[in-house]
Order: structure tokens, then C-alpha cells, then sequence
């Protein structure tokens, strides 16, 4: 028997694709789900990411101090909200998990099919903030984090993103040079599609200057 099991985390709640759950999620297993909660994240089995969402810890770190980057937090606490489908990590946040960006920044940035009020998280100083958008039209791809498998968008939807709306975030000053490494590995003609499609063509005008 593993150690999550043995403190009360039901195998329904270890089986989600994203590995984040809300108070309403342990509802459908616990009759009084917010005493078991917090005693699943004073055992190290649940870690505590805002008001009413946790993430479940990896066995690997069950009972020791842990958190999930950022990027991956927001992206299951959107996909809780949203469904998995329906939320993908873009922007800066998917600059990140691309690997373009070196230095953390404090918005966790999600786009989701309407507009929802930013989620301020509890274990740092950061906020999950939803970006209405068509997701369905996105450029995206599945990326493995810690949380299990997100959506986020993949390197010219996300580089044409930034040149968009180089503003969105908290970290405008290193959209510009995240574009500049995503450009060498995008597909111009990709871009082009892109920029066509979601009429994105004066981003691709910016993003072409950024580049030279």
C-alpha cells in the first residue's frame, strides 16, 4: 500500500490526466471533503496552490517541502476550471515551458474559452491569469510537466502571441527576447498560416521586426 493511500487519497483522484483537484472534485469521494483535504496537505500529499484548488504531490516528494513551477500550477488549476481540452498555456508561461525564458515571472497565463477572474495563488507571489480565446484554433501541443499533460501553444502560435501583446504579463521585458529564440525554431510558413487563420498578420509584421 503507498503512503497516499494509506492517508485516504482515494484512486479516483490519483487517475485525473492533470494531477490538480478542487474542493468540488473531493466532494465526489469524501463526505466531508475540507477536513480530509487539509489533512492530505498536512500529511505532504496535497499541496495547497489557492483557495479551494491542490495539487497532488509526486510519491517522490510525499511529506517533503514541494511546489510545481508555475506555468504547470496554472495550467491545472485552468484545466479544473475549464476542463483539460479547454485550457492551453500560452504567452510568456509557454515561453517558458519552451524553455526561452530563464528568469520566473509572476503571472501564470492560460488561455480558456471565455473570460474568468485572475486566481491568486496562496504558495507564492504569483496569480493564474485567463486570456479569453477560440482555443480551439490554436496552434498547440501536449507537453509533459509535473502536473501531468497540459495543453500550451506550440512555438509560432506562442512567438506570434508575444508579438500581439507584448504587454500581456508581468514580464514584458523579456517577451521581445523570447520571440527573437523562439524565431529560430519556427516554421515561416507555419507562421504565416497562423497569422492568417486567427488574423494575427500585423503580429507577424512585429514579429518579422523583431527578428530583422
Amino acid at each position: 500500500m503507498t503512503q497516499r493511500h494509506a492517508v485516504g487519497l482515494a484512486p479516483k483522484l490519483l487517475r485525473r490526466p492533470v494531477r490538480v483537484l478542487n474542493t468540488a472534485d473531493a466532494a465526489e469521494v469524501f463526505a466531508h471533503p475540507r477536513p480530509q483535504l487539509a489533512r492530505l496537505v498536512a500529511a505532504g500529499v496535497l499541496h495547497r496552490l489557492a483557495g479551494g484548488f491542490y495539487a497532488v504531490v509526486p510519491q517522490e516528494f510525499t511529506g517533503v517541502p514541494w511546489r510545481p513551477g508555475l506555468e504547470a500550477a496554472a495550467g491545472g488549476v485552468a484545466a479544473v476550471v475549464f476542463g483539460s481540452d479547454n485550457a492551453v498555456v500560452m504567452g510568456l508561461s509557454a515561453a517558458r515551458l519552451h524553455g526561452v525564458v530563464p528568469r520566473a515571472v509572476a503571472s501564470g497565463l492560460v488561455a480558456v474559452p471565455r473570460q474568468h477572474r485572475p486566481i491568486r495563488l496562496l504558495d507564492r507571489d504569483a496569480r493564474v491569469v485567463f486570456v479569453a480565446r477560440d482555443v480551439a484554433r490554436l496552434d498547440a501541443e501536449m507537453v509533459d510537466t509535473e502536473l501531468g499533460r497540459l495543453l500550451v501553444t506550440g512555438a509560432e502560435q506562442t512567438a506570434l502571441d508575444l508579438a500581439r501583446r507584448p504587454d500581456l504579463g508581468s514580464a514584458a521585458d523579456q517577451v521581445r527576447e523570447a520571440a527573437q529564440v523562439l524565431w529560430s525554431r519556427c516554421d515561416p510558413l507555419t507562421v504565416d498560416r497562423i497569422a492568417g487563420e486567427q488574423r494575427l498578420r500585423s503580429a507577424a509584421r512585429r514579429l518579422r521586426e523583431w527578428v530583422g
